[in-house]
């Protein structure tokens, strides 16, 4: 091979070199985008249909997530499901209502369903649709859900007197 020919071979390397970092650095900061906007969902709370439950406080909300309400007023046994606290969906989610770190609400989750294997008083759920579909399923159950998956299954409960995607609303997650 001639000069120009080893040159030109060395050329190509760092083509295709260059062109597979670029695909992985795309690929990086769509995994990174991602997740970002993962974390930045806007959450709202839904109830099973059959509750009464329009409108609930933060601070009525956070006894239900930490099990400290154990029955509406109707005499329901109250039911919380969610996402698991390590999703990045939930993160607004534990800042903002449990204003607890992950590992303390794994523990507390597990401290609320001890000795209650028939009636947890929180469900994990693996996806918004399994979420929506065992709110709707469960008489007295509460979910905290991304917005856009919501369906005419389930009633959506205004917090803290907002709906979501009204300005001011709690779990905005922007």
């Amino acid at each position: 091979m001639t000069k120009f020919h080893e040159n030109r071979a060395y050329g190509l390397s760092c083509l295709v070199g260059a062109s597979v970092f670029r695909k992985f650095i795309s690929a990086s900061l769509f995994v990174a985008v991602s997740i970002s906007l993962a974390a930045a969902r806007d959450l709202a709370v839904v109830s099973n249909k059959s509750n009464s439950l329009a409108a609930i406080s933060l601070p009525d909300l956070v006894k239900v997530c930490k099990a400290q309400t154990n029955r509406w007023p109707d005499g329901k046994p109250v039911t919380l499901i969610m996402r698991a606290p390590a999703t990045p969906e939930m993160k607004l989610f534990l800042e903002k209502v449990y204003e607890l770190p992950e590992a303390q609400v794994k523990d507390l989750i597990a401290t609320a369903n001890h000795g209650r294997n028939n009636h947890p008083a929180i469900m994990i759920v693996e996806s918004d649709e399994d979420l929506v579909n065992k709110v709707a399923s469960i008489p007295g159950a509460l979910g905290i859900v991304d917005v856009y998956a919501i369906n005419s299954s389930v009633s959506v409960v205004k917090l803290a007197g907002k709906l979501p995607l009204e300005p001011g609303y709690l779990l905005h997650g922007n």
